[in-house]
């Protein structure tokens, strides 16, 4: 399983990475393993506003559908119109395809989420 440094990540495995005031959100490594083949994902519509937890899309796979939040709050700003027509990218490259970009209301709420270090441990105790 791959963890990135410098990301931010969520309980409910979305990672973030963080650009000035934009968050880019996607799904981890662990995520797309345990969901396994990626067939479909619903995107937000651009200019969205949603708060830190918030349901921002879906994503369907052979396995499961399973709900996308949102780990700050803010506006969407850009989604990865590119996973439309090739969701199969995020089983390829889970950090390098994010799934909407916001710009952050609270940056504050970053603060509430696992570093690399703690989200692979947060991981280990999800396999036990």
């Amino acid at each position: 399983m791959k963890v990135k440094a410098d990301y931010y990540y969520s309980e409910e495995h979305e990672w973030v990475r963080v650009e000035g005031d934009l968050a880019y959100i996607g799904i981890t490594d662990y995520a797309q393993h345990h969901l396994g083949n990626t067939v479909f994902v619903e995107l937000p519509e651009n200019e969205s506003e949603f708060a830190a937890g918030e349901v921002i899309g879906v994503i369907e796979s052979v396995k499961a559908v399973a709900d996308m939040h949102t780990p700050v709050s803010g506006t969407v700003t850009a989604i990865n119109e590119e996973l439309e027509d090739s969701p199969e990218l995020l089983n390829e490259d889970p950090y390098g395809h994010y799934i909407a970009v916001l710009k952050m209301t609270n940056p504050e709420e970053l603060k509430a989420l696992m570093n690399s270090e703690q989200y692979a441990a947060f991981c280990e105790q999800q396999e036990e």
